[in-house]
């Protein structure tokens, strides 16, 4: 299977993320693309129309995408304990943590993206700030979706971790670690995992 991959992406991390956990990472060959929406891949949108990473190449050629959808194709493809329950209250919570640490990271993405690609003059603060309160809403209610978490691996948790990542990574200053010490708590121990450390983005 061939992966569109940037290393910056936290779409693109935590997909990485499920590979080593499900042990599928030996499977996956790596395409690095510089993908953003003002500099398009024609590579990458053969594959994707929509321009993004990740994108899957499956061995049959079907091309998976959206890091949500991919992770669940990589969960259903080993035989091992599965990261998103089959069913139950256990599956729903998974996908709403799921989905809410994606909300996460799409808020910091177009707070990054008015920073960097629009111009300095024609930057809106009213739209970064109504950005990072959604971050702030919903960290706030991760923390409470994830205390009591431990040691469990599943893909609530790597989602949460992978999220905390990104905002250390390009929002340090939200200082969320001191307002959610039992946040903290959870991250400071599953960041720990080989899948996490292994996976650390470098700066760009």
């Amino acid at each position: 299977m061939k992966l569109f991959y940037s290393p910056t992406s936290p779409y693109v991390r935590k997909v990485m993320v499920v590979a080593k956990e499900t042990g599928l990472i030996d499977k996956l060959e790596l395409q690095t693309v510089a993908a953003s929406p003002i500099a398009p891949v024609d590579a990458l949108n053969a594959e994707n129309p929509l321009g993004k990473v990740p994108c899957l190449v499956t061995d049959d050629g079907n091309a998976v995408f959206d890091s949500r959808y991919i992770c669940e194709f990589l969960d259903c493809s080993h035989d091992g304990a599965k990261l998103i329950p089959a069913n139950g209250a256990e599956r729903w919570r998974v996908l709403r943590i799921h989905a809410m640490c994606d909300g996460i990271l799409d808020a910091g993405i177009l707070c990054l993206y008015e920073k960097r690609l629009r111009p300095e003059d024609m930057t809106f603060q009213p739209w970064i700030d109504a950005q990072m309160l959604k971050i702030t809403r919903a960290v706030a209610a991760l923390a409470g979706d994830m205390a009591g978490a431990g040691n469990k691996v599943d893909m609530a948790s790597i989602a949460a971790g992978v999220t905390l990542g990104y905002l250390d990574f390009r929002f340090a200053e939200l200082g969320w670690r001191d307002k959610h010490p039992a946040l903290k708590d959870f991250y400071d121990v599953f960041s720990q995992r080989p899948a996490m450390q292994e996976t650390i983005p470098a700066d760009a």
